[in-house]
């Protein structure tokens, strides 16, 4: 018995780590079924990390891409009160989740628009800032997605990439910096360890 439960395991542990190989290989979003994942707490990219290394002011203009179902939307949204947040998600169910947990709280400065963030729908220097928090390695093309944060930032803006260690498609620290570079972005600052951190840049 105890030989067939350690084969078990062993085998249920090479189906996990073949489906984590799988996922990091083929980059999308996290199923909205699957939301548990982006609502459960986040060590080390807590909020208040993510507010020390995003500066939020009141009155400022911000863009989340992929907010998920709001866990950093919701109170970015009440730090720069009375401006405003986009949220931008490839997935409509995720940002109708995001509004109404917005209106359930009486947040009111939310907008949510549907698209792919290799082309976002914005003009140029349109925001005070930008944040994307375990998603740059969902996206397929990552550096046209930072091409893209770059351009619709204003040029004394900043862009802030949060990554933490374990997610199927975690970005580490050298190979962010390298693609943003190359995008177009000027790092600044990174916050948190390797292993979860949150990494803060500015359009050239």
């Amino acid at each position: 018995m105890t030989t067939r439960l350690k084969r078990m395991a062993g085998l249920a542990g090479a189906a996990v780590l073949g489906a984590a190989l799988w996922w990091r290989r083929n980059p999308s979003a996290c199923p909205y079924n699957q939301r548990f994942w982006v609502q459960a707490p986040h060590p080390l990219i807590t909020r208040p990390r993510l507010r020390e290394a995003l500066a939020p002011a009141p009155g400022q203009r911000l863009l989340e891409v992929g907010p998920g179902t709001g866990y950093y939307a919701l109170e970015v949204a009440g730090w720069i009160a009375p401006g405003h947040l986009d949220v931008f998600d490839v997935q409509q169910e995720m940002l109708d989740h995001t509004l109404l947990r917005a209106e359930q709280r009486g947040i009111a400065n939310i907008v949510a628009l549907q698209g792919d963030a290799r082309s976002l729908p914005f003009e140029d220097d349109t925001f005070d800032a930008a944040y994307l928090v375990t998603v740059l390695g969902e996206i397929p093309d990552q550096q046209a997605a930072l091409r893209e944060l770059a351009r619709v930032v204003r040029p004394d803006g900043r862009v802030v990439v949060g990554e933490l260690f374990g997610d199927p498609h975690w970005v580490s620290p050298r190979k962010l910096r390298e693609r943003a570079e190359r995008a177009g972005l000027r790092f600044e600052q990174r916050l948190g360890s390797p292993l979860g951190y949150f990494a803060r840049f500015a359009p050239r």
